[in-house]
C-alpha cells in the first residue's frame, strides 16, 4: 500500500450521497452541505463552477471536480444565473427562499432536477470522512480542483449506476465513488499545475518508494532505519539521507506519524480497544500508544474517541 491508497483503504464511502442531476438551461444549485469532501462530475453538457471566494471555472462533460468543504459552492450554467435551489446538510434541497424542493424535483432513483430529458447531466458523490488516515491526504489538497477532459471509464459507469436500486447497490456505489475520486486525484497530482506533498512525489524515488510501500504495508511491523534499509537495499546513511531529504522528515518520525493516524481512525470504530488498536499498528500496549498520541497529538485516544 501507499499513501495514496491509504486515503481509501481506511475511511471509505459508506452509504455515500450520491445524485444524478438532469437539467436545461437556466440552472443555478448552491451547495452549503458542508460536506468534507465531494465529487462532481459533468457527464452530458457543460457548467460552471463558482467556488465562494474563487474565480469562475469553466466545465465541460468529461471534467471532473474535487472540493474540500466545508466551504460552499455553486454549480450553474453561467456565474450569473441566479440560484434556483440550495443544498443544505442532511440532503435537504430547497427554493432560495426556504421552500422544500426535494419531492417537486423529483425524478426517480437518485435523480433529481427539472426535466428528465435535459441537456446537461451531472453526477454528484459526497463523503463524510472524519478519519484521519484521510486528513492526511486532504491536507495537501487545493480547496477545488478540477482534472479536465478526464475521460474516465468510470464515470458512464457510475451514471448508469447510480439510477439502479438493486439488493447490495449502496455498497457498489460506495466502491464505485471511490473508484472514481482516486483516479481523479491520481490524474491530478500528474498536472504540472498540481503542488504534490513530499510524500506523494518521493514514491517515484526507486530507494525512498520502496521504503515509504514498505512502511505503508505493515507500519506494525518493529522497524528501525537499519531494518527498513535492508529491506530497501541501501546503507542505513544512505537510506536517512535521501529519506529525509525527500521527504522532509527522517523515516522514523514519518513512520510514527502514519501510525498514529491509522490508530485514529481505528479508534472510531465502535468496537475497537485501545489495547487491539496499538497491536494493529505497531505499538507493544495500550500505554505505549497513549503515551504516543498524547505527545504528537495533545489529546489520549480516549479523549479523540470522545470526540469524534
Amino acid at each position: 500500500m501507499d499513501a495514496l491508497a491509504g486515503l481509501l483503504d481506511g475511511p471509505r464511502a459508506r452509504g455515500a450521497f450520491l445524485m444524478r442531476t438532469v437539467v436545461d438551461p437556466p440552472w443555478s444549485v448552491r451547495v452549503e452541505d458542508r460536506a468534507p469532501l465531494s465529487v462532481v462530475a459533468f457527464v452530458r453538457g457543460d457548467g460552471w463552477l463558482v467556488p465562494d471566494g474563487g474565480e469562475p471555472v469553466r466545465l465541460r462533460a468529461g471534467d471532473v471536480a474535487v472540493l474540500r468543504g466545508p466551504d460552499a459552492y455553486t454549480l450553474a450554467d453561467d456565474p450569473a444565473t441566479p440560484v434556483r435551489a440550495v443544498v443544505h446538510p442532511g440532503e435537504i434541497t430547497t427554493t432560495p427562499e426556504g421552500a422544500e424542493l426535494c419531492e417537486q424535483w423529483g425524478l426517480g432513483v437518485r435523480t433529481w432536477g427539472v426535466d428528465p430529458d435535459g441537456s446537461v447531466v451531472l453526477l454528484s458523490g459526497t463523503y463524510q470522512l472524519d478519519g484521519e488516515v484521510s486528513t492526511r491526504l486532504l491536507a495537501a489538497l487545493p480547496s477545488w480542483l478540477v482534472v479536465p477532459g478526464s475521460d474516465l471509464p468510470i464515470v458512464p459507469l457510475l451514471a448508469a449506476e447510480v439510477t439502479r436500486d438493486d439488493p447490495g447497490q449502496e455498497a457498489v456505489l460506495d466502491r464505485m465513488l471511490d473508484l472514481l475520486l482516486i483516479s481523479v486525484l491520481r490524474a491530478w497530482f500528474c498536472r504540472p499545475e498540481a503542488d504534490p506533498p513530499a510524500w506523494y512525489s518521493a514514491h517515484a524515488d526507486p530507494v525512498v518508494g520502496k521504503a515509504l510501500r514498505l512502511l505503508h504495508a505493515d507500519p506494525a511491523r518493529s522497524w528501525t532505519v537499519g531494518s527498513l534499509a535492508a529491506a530497501a537495499g541501501v546503507s542505513r546513511a544512505a537510506l536517512a539521507r535521501r529519506f529525509t531529504e525527500l521527504v522532509g522528515e527522517p523515516p522514523m518520525s514519518y513512520l510514527t506519524g502514519w501510525r498514529l493516524a491509522l490508530a485514529a481512525d481505528l479508534l472510531r470504530e465502535p468496537s475497537a480497544t485501545v489495547a487491539a488498536v496499538a497491536h494493529q499498528v505497531g505499538y507493544s500496549t495500550a500505554f505505549a500508544l497513549s503515551t504516543a498520541f498524547k505527545r504528537e497529538r495533545g489529546i489520549s485516544p480516549s479523549e479523540h474517541r470522545a470526540a469524534g
